[in-house]
């Protein structure tokens, strides 16, 4: 594709200005006993600052969710910012990437110059010290009254999508395990990753069971961390200390919260959001060189590479198999390891775009993805879920 083709669909999808991403970063991650989540925002700001090489009165717009009374404003002022456009949108798992394309319209628009979105959560360290429960509680009024006196529970409600896709599709467990494998196949060579020691299908099988079909190694892991990333007009990028990264296109979307209103547990809601972002950017998943997707458990990672147009509905199974999620595989995958190896602090969404960002930007050491002939990766896409596939939203990023 030629240069001057894809600047004319950046300028298309972001009406008068180009947006880019031009900072990312992330704080201490993995084991942090000796901070508080405040903490982990103010140095993930900080050093996105320090990667981008833009000053903090540059700063116009904030994003923030999960931390405060009147967030994003109370921890807007804990960092020193006074934002004239605040977000705070929380859809779990995918508010990350609907912030991002919120912000991103905004730059657009001309109601902010530069917008900072930033997370940071001691979920492990607070759950070691007895701050907090391992039991996730959504309350009991609304829809989910109706659920939650069963004890139905966020790993219960995966866990039967999951059968469904077994039942209907012909899914087996190691084909979900092969999701497990490679994702810590890619954290080996991320030295920031929680968890790095190899893992077969068996070691996967084996597991202490947690919620059927999924045991241990299914699900995600526990950890601490924040990141930050900054949005910036195209006006900025001769500023800024790093190549830009372009949000080409976007997508959101929302399906259910009560179970008995989810039309079909094998369907994503990423089947809109990843259509309409394609669309927006252009491309098609074809074009996409790798994808960093939200993975909780094995079984969201399959059906959102079916969803968002990786392979067809229902052969998800066979699409995972023989190392195709690898970092040297057809369609890389979670390259620093996922939220089932490297990091996995509460909503994970924010951590995608920064891996895609620091791939994209050649940054990525050991694990960094290559096109055929050796060239850095072109396009990308981040996708995060919320909930129990009640959320999604995709982002298709691009070097240009």
């Amino acid at each position: 594709m030629s240069q001057g083709s894809r600047s004319g669909r950046e300028r298309s999808r972001t009406g008068s200005r180009k947006v880019a991403v031009v900072g990312v970063a992330l704080s201490d991650c993995g084991r942090v006993d000796d901070a508080t989540p405040y903490a982990l925002h103010a140095q993930a700001a900080r050093r996105v600052l320090a990667d981008c090489g833009l000053p903090r009165h540059a700063i116009d717009g904030f994003a923030s969710a999960g931390l405060g009374t009147l967030a994003p404003a109370e921890v807007a002022d804990y960092l020193g910012l006074r934002p004239t456009w605040v977000d705070s949108t929380s859809v779990g798992g995918a508010t990350w990437e609907v912030m991002a394309a919120h912000a991103a319209d905004a730059i657009a628009a001309g109601h902010a110059r530069a917008v900072l979105l930033v997370y940071g959560s001691t979920a492990r360290a607070d759950l070691k010290a007895g701050r907090r429960t391992a039991n996730l509680s959504f309350g009991t009024r609304g829809p989910l009254q109706f659920e939650t006196p069963y004890g139905h529970t966020l790993i219960a409600k995966y866990a039967m999508a999951a059968r469904r896709h077994m039942h209907q599709y012909g899914t087996t467990l190691p084909q979900l395990a092969e999701i497990a494998v490679q994702a810590r196949a890619n954290a080996a060579r991320n030295p920031e990753a929680m968890y790095r020691a190899p893992v077969t299908v068996d070691d996967v099988l084996s597991g202490p069971v947690i919620a059927d079909p999924f045991t241990k190694l299914h699900c995600c892991i526990r950890s601490d961390g924040g990141c930050a990333v900054l949005l910036a007009a195209e006006d900025y990028v001769a500023d800024t200390a790093k190549a830009p990264v372009w949000v080409l296109g976007s997508g959101s979307a929302v399906s259910h919260t009560a179970m008995s209103e989810w039309e079909d547990f094998t369907v994503s809601p990423a089947a809109v959001s990843g259509r309409a972002a394609f669309a927006r950017a252009g491309v098609s998943p074809a074009d996409i060189d790798f994808a960093e997707i939200y993975d909780a458990f094995t079984y969201m990672t399959l059906v959102t590479l079916e969803d968002l147009g990786f392979c067809p509905k229902g052969e998800g199974g066979a699409f995972v198999e023989k190392g195709r999620l690898t970092i040297d595989g057809e369609l890389p995958v979670n390259t620093d390891g996922g939220g089932l190896s490297a990091c996995h602090p509460g909503m994970r969404g924010l951590f995608l775009l920064v891996e895609a960002v620091r791939q994209l930007r050649g940054e990525a050491g050991e694990r960094q993805v290559r096109r055929a002939g050796g060239g850095l990766p072109e396009l990308a896409v981040a996708s995060g879920t919320g909930g129990w596939f009640c959320s999604s939203g995709t982002l298709v990023l691009g070097r240009g």
